[in-house]
């Protein structure tokens, strides 16, 4: 079982998030959609509350999305995903197409991409996680590899204390470190996908520029897209510019 939020009532709107992150990332985004729909948020496997596996690529993800819609009784969904979340909705779309009403990928293409977390995850396996007494000690640590505060503070998210004492990862930070070749990987497909989809990218950022788009309409045959002026993390920089595209794309 997949650990998730519920906001709201009406069409249900399903949002997964992006690599290192957790449900809690889109909360101020889900909250306003709530006002007009019931939106779900979802910790992917092996990221903030759900459960720790030994396997994770984009079929596998997509798999545990349409057995938590059929448990939950959701037959379609409007889905929206971040990054390796958008990754995610892009295969569940041409696996399950009839299970999407429209589709809503924030800042990533279908394509492989370059390593680009090596940083990142070195500063995250520095961190002598079973011996660090306080946050200060993990900041200081990750501190030493990035420079910007928000991106630590963003990483932090991540600390859980435990019970007896002490922190742990909620991410299962082994695994992912050894399944990130999947998780920059192009996605599965076999055809062109007819579902109604917006691509909503970052100007500022590297994952989708213009001249992929052609080819990304090539595999996505009713897609639209928008650019906002922002780096990767849209929806944390231009959250109501993020929220009128949504909106309109959902009411058109």
């Amino acid at each position: 079982m997949l650990n998730h939020k519920i906001f709201g009532q009406g069409d249900p709107i399903i949002i997964l998030h992006g690599l290192f992150g957790m449900l809690d990332n889109w909360q101020t985004i889900a909250k306003k959609l709530a006002e007009n729909y019931m939106v779900i948020l979802i910790d992917q496997r092996d990221h903030g509350k759900s459960a720790h596996t030994d396997e994770f690529n984009y079929e596998v993800l997509a798999e545990d999305l349409r057995v938590f819609m059929e448990e939950n009784w959701m037959h379609e969904a409007h889905i929206i995903g971040h990054s390796m979340g958008g990754k995610t909705a892009m295969q569940f779309a041409i696996h399950n197409p009839d299970m999407v009403e429209k589709l809503i990928i924030v800042d990533i293409g279908p394509k492989a991409y370059k390593a680009g977390h090596d940083i990142i995850f070195q500063a995250l396996q520095d961190v002598k996680i079973d011996e660090v007494k306080s946050r200060g000690e993990v900041n200081d640590v990750i501190g030493k590899y990035i420079d910007d505060a928000g991106i630590r503070q963003f990483l932090m998210k991540n600390l859980q204390r435990r019970k007896e004492g002490g922190f742990r990862w909620k991410m299962n930070l082994e695994l992912l470190y050894r399944e990130y070749p999947n998780i920059i990987d192009a996605i599965q497909y076999d055809g062109p996908v007819d579902v109604d989809t917006l691509f909503i990218y970052g100007e500022k950022s590297y994952y989708i520029v213009p001249d992929e788009i052609d080819s990304i309409k090539e595999l996505f045959t009713h897609s639209k897209f928008a650019a906002l002026d922002a780096g990767h993390w849209i929806h944390a920089e231009k959250p109501q510019e993020l929220l009128d595209v949504v909106n309109g794309f959902l009411k058109d």
